[in-house]
């Protein structure tokens, strides 16, 4: 396959950015998304900004009559990455990939995959995906267990509305999840009783977890929480590992993410891994930082970010390694989204077990509709 035409142009994300769409041959289109909680390992998201990466690409890229007949051959394309940046670089891969794949393009990476994620979806949210005083916790999240990512669907949708009404919430976070009006453990105790009789109500297991975003309130010496247990609260490294094992085993989680600042590989290795240990600004979807990670025995999970690492082939091979190391991978999307569903098919294609994308907003609901078209097609 020879590109043809190569067009970018500038779109607007979620949170009313500017983001970038990438159009091959007039008809195959994808855009990248970009972060509010970033790791400081991560690729940068635009080498100048969305203007100069559509002018580059539109004018001075190469990328028009590049040829492509296979998934690595997207891997020429990051030599780009120090010139427009990681985000456009992914959204010419995603585009490429598309016209090469044709609508399915989980089939065309795994045809004989039947795995279909489950879901993590947001349903009370603070801290950096929120200006207004909340909780410093980023993320609580449920983990239905249902067979089929439809019924995930219903009782997500049902527990959000649900969530909304009981701590009559007004306003949400970027990503669709309430902002409540209660401390961290406040938060936590709503949602320790609300599911604890879901299953009886509903016939469906839910868990739940919590993306802490540590480093977005770790100032070098101190975690310091705006509002802890009614009050603000100051705690050092030692105390923060205490409290994180304390909470898992009071709270049943199922799922605690960024436990502790994004350098802290030591840290996260004393984390009790009865649960899923998860780390996100700590590996950034980079090889090394998994590498590390791994030889710290920090953690048994891990999230993946395409765009953190600027490439899908580079995500793949995170991917591989994590599966040959025994890491738990959970494909995400980022607070600022784009319509695109690509890590739908991702999920699919690479057997990936979860999948966060939040539960509300037409973003997010966007990779939750993929994700059911995908599970149909397989089958058939």
């Amino acid at each position: 396959m020879i590109i043809r035409e190569v067009k970018a142009r500038q779109i607007l994300n979620s949170r009313k950015e500017p983001a970038i769409e990438v159009t091959i041959d007039r008809q195959f289109s994808a855009s990248a998304p970009s972060g509010a909680s970033t790791g400081v390992h991560e690729v940068k998201a635009f080498a100048k900004d969305v203007k100069y990466a559509c002018d580059f690409i539109n004018f001075k890229s190469k990328v028009k009559g590049m040829r492509f007949s296979s998934f690595n051959d997207l891997e020429q394309i990051e030599e780009l990455i120090p010139v427009i940046g990681g985000n456009p670089v992914l959204a010419i891969q995603y585009a490429v990939l598309r016209e090469m794949a044709g609508d399915e393009v989980w089939k065309f990476l795994n045809p004989h995959s039947r795995s279909i994620p489950f879901p993590l979806g947001n349903v009370i949210g603070g801290g950096k995906h929120t200006k207004m005083l909340s909780t410093s916790m980023q993320e609580f999240l449920l983990m239905p267990r249902a067979l089929s990512i439809k019924e995930n669907i219903e009782v997500m949708n049902y527990l959000h509305r649900k969530t909304g009404k009981d701590i009559r919430a007004r306003q949400m976070t970027d990503e669709g999840a309430w902002i409540p009006s209660m401390s961290d453990m406040q938060a936590l105790d709503y949602m320790r009783k609300a599911l604890s009789d879901v299953k009886d109500t509903m016939g469906v297991k839910v868990n739940f977890g919590v993306d802490m975003a540590a480093s977005s309130f770790w100032d070098g010496k101190h975690y310091k929480y705006r509002n802890l247990d009614g009050k603000a609260a100051k705690v050092d490294s030692k105390s923060q590992v205490a409290f994180v094992n304390k909470m898992v085993r009071e709270n049943f989680l199922c799922y605690v993410e960024d436990p502790l600042h994004e350098e802290d590989f030591s840290g996260f290795s004393k984390i009790m891994k009865t649960t899923l240990v998860c780390g996100d600004d700590l590996v950034t979807t980079n090889l090394e930082r998994l590498k590390e990670a791994i030889k710290n025995k920090s953690l048994n999970c891990m999230i993946i970010k395409p765009n953190q690492i600027g490439s899908i082939v580079q995500t793949k091979k995170v991917v591989d390694y994590a599966k040959e190391h025994d890491i738990v991978t959970v494909i995400s999307h980022r607070s600022g989204e784009t319509m695109d569903a690509m890590i739908s098919h991702l999920a699919a294609a690479w057997e990936i077990p979860y999948i966060k994308c939040g539960i509300f907003g037409r973003e997010r609901e966007a990779k939750l509709n993929e994700l059911v078209k995908i599970e149909g097609q397989m089958r058939g």
